[in-house]
């Protein structure tokens, strides 16, 4: 007995199978363009990341490549067919009477129903699946037009379709104005930073906490804490230590290098991005970790070595590289210790304001993610 197409969840006032169609029926594919503009905005493969248009390049017709073909109207999916997985698409809401054009490394699609459904549709991960199945290439998956048209989706009739499109609408906006709290909220961290620190030639800072005055001492990084190099862990056993990469973490082992408060820096690779540790921890060969601060607070230095720019010390014109005596040579401004708690106290709770934020985009992320498993259809568990 065949199995009905149907989703597990359901809204009360619809019932009856799901309909399994090809791509191509139920949405126009690179509709006959039209001609194009002498000035318009250009969108290309770097332009969309997840679902926002974060770069419009404005551009002269003679100016424009080749690949800018794919003229655009408000309602327009496009789908990007160069690494799918990254889900990289756009659905066309423009409010500039200038017109939009895309690149030929998108399809353009145009949905004969519901373009809001259509565009949760393409980012199902069955549909994600189907597309790289039939993609070419390895390191830069593609799938053409031709192809695309072919796969295979399961939808229902024109009014459950804005149903569901309004739900994951509504889901989407929610998310996006969470997203918009926590990047107002680094922005804030961003500017307190440029008032609570020196700025470059400057020995105070703009902004002091009542009852500190004068200016902050000028001191090698050597001169207020200890740099220890990361060793091998392999010889060690699986245990509860966590072991840390300049990518961060990697496994867990049975011994640690460090307990206590301490910042990491990269030794080779990734060496702009110091992380904050506590508690037993072992770092890899090519992460530094630091220790014993002289009365200096932890945390107030982990500010101090976000503010620095690594780059500019980088010993290597390969792999970007750093060594333990071309840290300890660079001069920073600190203030006393008192004065480190303090501004580090402030950007603790700030610091825990953005990560209790950011969890929840994340749970809303997770269940927009449980939501769509249950309101499309999988064939492959029907």
């Amino acid at each position: 007995m065949m199995s009905k197409l149907v989703p597990k969840l359901r809204f009360k006032e619809f019932s009856g199978d799901w309909e399994e169609k090809k791509l191509i029926e139920i949405c126009n594919i690179n509709p006959t363009i039209d001609k194009l503009p002498n000035n318009f905005i250009y969108i290309d493969l770097e332009s969309v990341v997840s679902g926002k248009l974060l770069i419009e390049k404005e551009m002269q017709k003679e100016n424009a490549p080749s690949r800018a073909q794919r003229v655009l109207k408000n309602g327009d999916v496009i789908y990007q067919m160069v690494r799918p997985y990254q889900k990289n698409n756009l659905l066309c809401k423009f409010s500039s009477s200038t017109k939009y054009v895309a690149s030929t490394g998108y399809a353009q699609l145009r949905a004969f129903d519901s373009n809001s459904f259509l565009y949760q549709l393409i980012h199902i991960d069955t549909f994600i699946n189907k597309v790289l199945e039939q993609s070419t290439g390895s390191s830069y998956p593609a799938i053409n037009s031709k192809s695309l048209a072919k796969i295979t989706v399961v939808i229902p009739k024109s009014k459950e379709q804005q149903k569901i499109a309004n739900t994951f609408t509504s889901l989407d906006n929610l998310i996006e104005a969470q997203t918009k709290k926590v990047e107002t909220l680094k922005q804030h961290k961003k500017g307190l930073m440029q008032k609570l620190f020196p700025l470059d030639g400057e020995k105070e800072p703009k902004v002091r906490f009542d009852g500190f005055c004068g200016d902050w001492d000028k001191k090698a990084i050597n001169e207020i804490l200890t740099i220890g190099s990361g060793r091998d862990y392999k010889k060690l056993s699986n245990g509860n230590i966590p072991v840390y990469g300049t990518g961060g973490y990697m496994l867990s082992v049975d011994n640690y290098l460090y307990d206590g408060e301490s910042i990491c820096i990269g030794r080779k690779g990734t060496i702009d991005k110091p992380m904050f540790l506590t508690g037993k921890f072992w770092t890899v060969d090519t992460l530094f970790y630091t220790h014993s601060f002289r009365q200096n607070i932890p945390r107030f230095i982990y500010l101090l070595f976000q503010k620095i720019n690594w780059y500019n010390y980088n010993e290597a014109s390969g792999v970007p590289s750093l060594s333990k005596v071309t840290i300890g040579k660079i001069n920073i401004f600190i203030p006393k210790p008192k004065e480190q708690q303090k501004i580090a106290n402030t950007f603790t709770s700030l610091d825990n304001l953005i990560e209790a934020q950011t969890k929840k985009v994340e749970t809303l992320k997770q269940h927009k993610k449980g939501l769509m498993q249950k309101l499309f259809v999988n064939k492959e568990e029907n």
